[in-house]
């Protein structure tokens, strides 16, 4: 009888236990479910941004860094965090491949003379041009070499079509695509090709990103403004943005909302992340695209207006804006901010007024008096410039410069609210 009623006792405590351990299971399935369903309905846009913001905010990344974060040459202390006192720096990202070396200097010595701010510059280049960058920012003179800070990085492509990317258009251009995926611990920055070269300071167009709304992540000028004129609606074989599509040369970007933003497509019905996007709309779209990575931000853009803050043709002045007469009009009342010498323009006779300009940048020797040893042979120049359209209105390309320069030679930081 004892046998019987030991074995009852053994068979009721193995059946509660048996049960509390199905049931605990059960219910942390049932818990791991439901986070998983919260999770995946989640798309999340960074809220609006209340000023220009840098530094780590993309804290969910909590990756090891790329091999590229360690094959890095900086300025002699570019590594030193920077003082609680320490206003934020402004990011400038930029691309130098091939003989883009002295372009790339001259853009950066026009930000660096103009900016009344400290600079964090960005320079992905190959390998091969690193020395020369290292040897010649470290020649600029100890008060200049302290405005600003500089990374040295590889020319690097996501996935293993990177021989793809880097021969799209020109080469290394499409790397700008790949900033939001490299640089992780930025927050937002102005990316600019290299053949372009500052006449306001880039402080200015940095505080346009204060404008940017609950949904946008970047901005860009039109391509065009006069639609006669226009390439995207005359000669497109795909979408663009707007009435004349976008230029990429001068380009605001939220790196942490491009990074968190799902964009509506025409590859599939569900939003994709960016790093999901490029590659197929590469595949599908790289028989009709002209402008390379330009072409794909303008696909990109057309299905996501909403993420896409227009500012002024002013901050991307082109020759397309003045050899057809003169068809910027925010340039035409406000001077033109930044000169895009696309084309080759900068290093040809095709359009001497914006080659008289990035002259006068290149040959400058910082220490020099700027209104006698820039602008005063920069004005000579152009007055040579005048039997040609775009030199017939050499007025805007010095009107700003010339305030500024002023500014420089006085030490005064321009007003802070003008744009």
């Amino acid at each position: 009888m004892r046998r019987y009623i030991r074995a009852l006792f053994l068979c009721t405590v193995f059946a509660v236990f048996s049960g509390w351990y199905f049931y605990s299971k059960l219910f942390n399935t049932d818990l791991s479910l439901r986070q998983h369903d919260a999770d995946a309905g989640r798309v999340h846009i960074s809220s609006r941004i209340q000023g220009p913001r840098m530094g780590p905010a993309d804290k969910t990344a909590a990756e090891k860094p790329h091999w590229y974060h360690r094959y890095i040459m900086r300025q002699q202390g570019a590594d030193s965090p920077p003082s609680q006192a320490e206003a934020p720096s402004m990011h400038l990202a930029v691309v130098a491949c091939g003989d883009r070396m002295e372009e790339t200097l001259t853009m950066v010595k026009s930000a660096v003379l103009l900016s009344s701010g400290s600079l964090r510059l960005h320079i992905f280049a190959e390998e091969q041009l690193h020395v020369g960058f290292r040897d010649k920012l470290g020649s600029w003179p100890a008060a200049v070499r302290s405005r600003f800070r500089y990374t040295l990085y590889p020319i690097s492509f996501a996935g293993d079509q990177a021989a793809e990317w880097k021969k799209l258009f020109k080469p290394c251009a499409s790397q700008r695509l790949f900033l939001p995926l490299i640089l992780k611990d930025v927050d937002s920055l102005v990316y600019v090709d290299s053949d372009i070269v500052f006449l306001r300071p880039p402080d200015r167009l940095w505080a346009l990103l204060s404008h940017f709304n609950a949904s946008q992540l970047a901005g860009v000028a039109p391509e065009h403004e006069e639609p006669r004129v226009a390439w995207y609606n005359r000669f497109a074989r795909h979408p663009f943005y707007g009435a004349t599509g976008i230029n990429s040369g001068v380009m605001l970007m939220n790196l942490t909302r491009i990074r968190s933003a799902y964009f509506k497509n025409d590859l599939t019905s569900v939003g994709l992340r960016w790093e999901e996007l490029l590659m197929p709309l590469l595949q599908k779209y790289k028989l009709n695209i002209t402008w390379g990575d330009q072409d794909l931000l303008n696909i990109i853009f057309h299905y996501n207006p909403d993420y896409l803050l227009e500012f002024p043709c002013k901050w991307n002045y082109r020759p397309d804006h003045c050899i057809y007469g003169i068809n910027c009009a925010s340039a035409e009342q406000d001077g033109v901010h930044i000169l895009h010498g696309n084309r080759g323009v900068f290093h040809n006779l095709k359009q001497p007024a914006f080659k008289a300009v990035y002259d006068a940048i290149r040959q400058y020797s910082f220490g020099a008096d700027p209104n006698a040893a820039l602008l005063a042979p920069l004005e000579a120049a152009l007055l040579k410039t005048t039997n040609t359209y775009c030199g017939k209105s050499h007025a805007l390309l010095t009107k700003t410069l010339a305030q500024n320069l002023d500014r420089v030679n006085k030490n005064i930081p321009p007003p802070l609210g003008t744009t």
